[in-house]
């Protein structure tokens, strides 16, 4: 069997339209590309943090603003129209993506992080207090922990966390013992950006339901890999960033079941997301434009739809078919190494990344060392500093793999963490 037809896409085909994965690496950063040292072939494996961009999507954006450059509603002028219509019809493409019931339940914000706390300012304050719970787990990215943890001190609210289990999964029978009547909130990751875990939400949301709690999942790191299905796992909310999936930095989505959002008051307040202004009071605009004050990320929120067109055209199922194929062939390969641990579940029960440390070799080291050869990971706590205490380490070294990424990108990454431990020895 040929390399290429060992993969479930055409690999060959998808990284062509990534020119930026042709570069070389290497030499003074102040000048990419411009000296003599720039001769390292570019392995990138930091996609959980930010993934690349696609020719289509950024010709997207440069459609926008060589056509059609113009602020969104309430311009009588064709461009201002044009930008409308592409702006809101972003939202329809992007509500379909998840499985929402339409624009109405889809609230453009500028990430994962903004949407978390869209939801806790603006439902938190009002709806949490003394004697309310609100559940999260250890895993938890603090973009999740930090703002429910500090709401919840503004409130007089308790949080709690489902244990994480040495197999890197959700102990369930805890989460059963920790979601009841006081709880109000539950919030949680769908898939592990530091251990890979892919977390049973749907069950979680049954937990939370059946004692008239609201769950919001994460999903940072299932929606560029995975089919999601928001009305299928009953997510309460769910929220996810673009820039991991393809499309540019500084655009996400909130979904919000439309009765909870309707509920809700605004979180910003300010131009066009308001319907009648006196010196007195103000009312507010429909869903979703009420959580969307001032002039929006218009060319992003277009480009995120351009991305997801991208993926779909791929299609959900076969992008989630390869990270698992490169994530346990990456877990295979680095336990092969008596002297490396992997963080989370199995090769073949996990996301497409794996965290790992290697004895005796800081994770900056490693990330550094490997940088020489070409290979882009990333180093530190990932933004689960928690989850790194229970782990009993400072720090960890994280791959992770999107579509444009092969076998041999890997295997120059088994390469480079072999050189470190040599190095180290």
């Amino acid at each position: 069997m040929g390399v290429q037809e060992s993969y479930p896409i055409d690999v060959e085909a998808i990284r062509a339209d990534f020119p930026i994965l042709d570069r070389t690496v290497g030499g003074d950063v102040e000048t990419p590309g411009e000296g003599p040292d720039d001769d390292t072939p570019l392995y990138y494996l930091d996609n959980a943090a930010t993934s690349h961009t696609p020719d289509q999507v950024i010709d997207t954006i440069a459609d926008y603003y060589r056509g059609y450059n113009a602020n969104v509603h309430r311009g009588i002028h064709q461009l201002s129209q044009e930008a409308s219509v592409a702006y809101e019809e972003a939202h329809d493409t992007v509500a379909d993506f998840v499985g929402a019931a339409g624009r109405e339940e889809v609230v453009f914000t500028k990430n994962t992080t903004e949407a978390e706390n869209l939801v806790a300012y603006a439902w938190g304050l009002a709806e949490l207090g003394p004697g309310d719970a609100v559940v999260l787990s250890e895993m938890e990215h603090h973009a999740s922990l930090v703002t429910w943890q500090q709401i919840a001190k503004r409130t007089g609210a308790e949080v709690r966390y489902i244990a994480v289990d040495d197999d890197g999964y959700l102990d369930m029978d805890h989460a059963a013992d920790l979601i009841d009547d006081d709880v109000e909130m539950v919030s949680v990751v769908h898939v592990s950006n530091t251990l890979g875990t892919v977390n049973p939400v749907a069950d979680l949301a049954d937990l939370a339901h059946d004692h008239d709690a609201l769950i919001f999942v994460d999903g940072a790191q299932s929606a560029p890999t995975r089919p999601v299905d928001v009305k299928a796992m009953d997510a309460d909310f769910f929220a996810f960033s673009g820039h991991k999936m393809c499309g540019p930095t500084g655009i996400g989505a909130l979904y919000g079941k439309e009765g909870i959002l309707e509920s809700m008051q605004p979180y910003l307040y300010g131009g066009d997301m308001i319907r009648r202004v006196t010196f007195d009071d103000a009312t507010w605009e429909d869903l979703p434009w009420k959580f969307e004050a001032g002039t929006p990320s218009i060319s992003q929120g277009v480009a995120f739809a351009a991305a997801i067109d991208y993926l779909e055209e791929i299609g959900m199922e076969t992008v989630q078919a390869h990270e698992e194929l490169l994530a346990e062939y990456a877990y295979d390969r680095l336990t092969e190494f008596d002297d490396v641990t992997v963080y989370g579940p199995p090769g073949d029960d996990r996301g497409g990344l794996v965290a790992f440390n290697v004895d005796g070799v800081h994770a900056h080291d490693l990330s550094s060392i490997v940088n020489d050869h070409g290979v882009a990971i990333r180093a530190g706590d990932h933004c689960t500093q928690p989850l790194h205490d229970k782990l009993g380490v400072a720090a960890s070294a994280r791959a992770s793999f999107y579509v444009y990424n092969t076998r041999e990108e890997i295997d120059a990454l088994i390469d480079a963490v072999a050189e470190a431990r040599e190095l180290f020895a």
